[in-house]
């Protein structure tokens, strides 16, 4: 058996993405937040903070 995940990824502001991923009634924010930000020289009151994919893949191994 195949399957392909047909995804959408759009620039929103700074490191903010909208992702358009199945199976999901609304699109997903992806950004940055605390150490990541940091990391990437964001400071905390220039964007609101997201999830980051990495924190999405760890949550879809660890499920």
């Amino acid at each position: 058996m195949k399957y392909v995940s047909r995804v959408k990824v759009e620039p929103v502001e700074g490191k903010i993405r909208r992702a358009y991923v199945p199976g999901a009634d609304e699109p997903v924010l992806f950004g940055v937040h605390s150490e990541v930000a940091e990391h990437y020289g964001v400071s905390p009151d220039a964007e609101e903070p997201h999830a980051t994919t990495l924190d999405y893949v760890v949550a879809a191994a660890g499920g």
